[in-house]
């Protein structure tokens, strides 16, 4: 069937890499991506994470799908544009990752709390099992440093059989790391995959360096 509004889908990007970029200082990565079809299985802690995956495939110029609840898909249904798969839909996304896709599985199942994982579902590993492609533990974390903006760093694992396992260590050393840094530096040994929005400490806006020509403060 002929796509009704073929004009949907680039507006659609627009408006998803503007969200990004507007509402996140930076998109980081470390790790090595996988260069045909995969599941991509990381934790879900923001309402940012399938964005950021989104754009990740795009900076890398991958196909993309990600599994989604019917809830969520039956209020976003313009997300199927994006690669959005129903979560039902195991075959697909199967196909999918055959045909060379990534195949993006959050395995918590839900957005969780920050902090350790919460129990796996074996959704993840059966896709990539029954598709004969690599299971990638994806560490992902959305927080709020030393600037105005919140801050997203991925950290792609190698590819695992043992997921619970593999998915807890990446998360463990990205926590580690956001603990050990400087909060207002990117992470050492990190990527920038997306450029954001800057922060105050970064870009002085205009009123202010009036006020400041004005007032002679230095």
């Amino acid at each position: 069937m002929a796509d009704r509004a073929p004009w949907a889908t680039p507006v659609l990007k627009h408006s998803i890499r503007r969200s990004l970029r507007t509402g996140l200082g930076g998109v980081w990565l470390r790790g090595t991506l996988p260069t045909g079809g995969a599941v991509l299985a990381p934790n879900h802690n923001s309402w940012w994470d399938g964005y950021v995956l989104r754009e990740l495939a795009w900076w890398a110029g991958a196909d993309f799908r990600v599994l989604m609840t019917a809830r969520q898909l039956g209020r976003f249904p313009f997300l199927r544009r994006m690669g959005a798969l129903e979560a039902g839909r195991v075959r697909e996304a199967v196909r999918g990752a055959q045909d060379g896709a990534w195949v993006a599985v959050f395995p918590e199942g839900a957005v969780q709390s920050s902090g350790s994982l919460g129990a796996l579902h074996p959704g993840a590993a059966w896709i990539a099992r029954t598709a004969g492609v690599p299971l990638i533990p994806v560490a992902l974390r959305v927080v709020m440093r030393g600037g105005q903006w919140p801050e997203a760093y991925l950290r792609v694992g190698a590819a695992t059989t043992s997921l619970p396992e593999a998915l807890a260590h990446e998360l463990g050393v990205l926590d580690a790391e956001l603990a050990a840094s400087n909060p207002e530096q990117p992470l050492a040994g990190y990527l920038r995959v997306m450029r954001g929005r800057a922060t105050g400490t970064e870009t002085v806006d205009w009123p202010a360096r009036l006020l400041t020509r004005i007032t002679g403060d230095r």
